[in-house]
């Protein structure tokens, strides 16, 4: 389940991150979008509550196997906005997700599920400004968001990550330093200034899948088995095709038992 704001939403276009991500684990595990543009950590619990089932419910219901958690590129826009959310507080929201899945006390404790945190990405301030007014037909105002104060927040994330014991996928910085730490190059990432463009999707899907590798190997794609078996492995013993197509788990043995193998 992909948990996040714009970002996340429009991960699913054409070399988005969801995209991408759904190509990878066909037939092997569901990509869950639950983008929503706008929204922040103080607005997402709500919608989280619903979106992720209780342990009551969860016999009845698909297993989220790896949640990641993308929020910030709105939390850290200016005070002056509606959607500024207090950095302390946005950590807060940011540990309350991640408590509510791994805390046994939680109604949706889930400790299959791998929890992931995403840095939001560096920001063109001043470019997202001028496209977001001609998007509007107004003329341009002064930026909402600014550079520094995505830093500050992506390395809210780290923090959150290191205290509360899940990965994080880096993103802020590793954007950062594919563009050689020069703000006008990071637009080779970025669509608007703000959202990113298919080369930013591939990098952050890079990046995450690598966490994936390196933290929770038996979730990684290349360790899984299709959930129903290949066409051919059934024409190889159609008599008992039916038998054969029932389904199964996508992780192999081998895979739990020595995760590291197929990487």
């Amino acid at each position: 389940m992909l948990l996040g704001d714009s970002i996340t939403e429009l991960s699913f276009a054409k070399g988005g991150f969801a995209t991408r991500l759904a190509e990878a684990y066909v037939r092997k595990m569901d990509v869950i979008n639950r983008g929503f543009s706008g929204y922040n950590t103080d607005l997402i619990m709500p919608v989280f509550e619903q979106c992720f089932t209780t342990q009551r419910d969860e016999p009845y219901a698909p297993k989220v196997r790896i949640l990641v958690i993308w929020f910030g590129a709105n939390d850290a826009a200016l005070p002056s906005t509606p959607q500024h959310v207090p950095l302390a507080r946005y950590k807060a929201n940011l540990a309350s997700i991640v408590q509510a899945v791994r805390s046994p006390a939680s109604p949706r404790y889930s400790p299959e599920t791998c929890v992931i945190l995403m840095t939001p990405p560096p920001v063109q301030h001043e470019r997202w400004a001028r496209e977001w007014a001609a998007y509007k037909g107004v003329a341009a105002q002064a930026p909402d968001w600014d550079f520094e104060s995505a830093k500050l927040y992506a390395e809210g994330v780290v923090e959150v990550g290191e205290s509360e014991g899940v990965p994080v996928v880096d993103v802020w910085t590793k954007m950062w330093e594919a563009a050689g730490k020069d703000l006008d190059k990071v637009g080779e990432f970025l669509a608007d200034g703000l959202h990113l463009n298919e080369k930013g999707y591939e990098l952050a899907y890079l990046a995450l899948t690598e966490t994936i590798a390196k933290k929770k190997p038996e979730y990684h794609y290349s360790n899984m088995q299709p959930v129903f078996m290949e066409f051919t492995d059934l024409y190889a013993d159609f008599a008992n095709h039916r038998r054969l197509s029932q389904k199964r788990s996508a992780y192999t043995k081998q895979a739990l038992s020595n995760p590291k193998a197929g990487l």
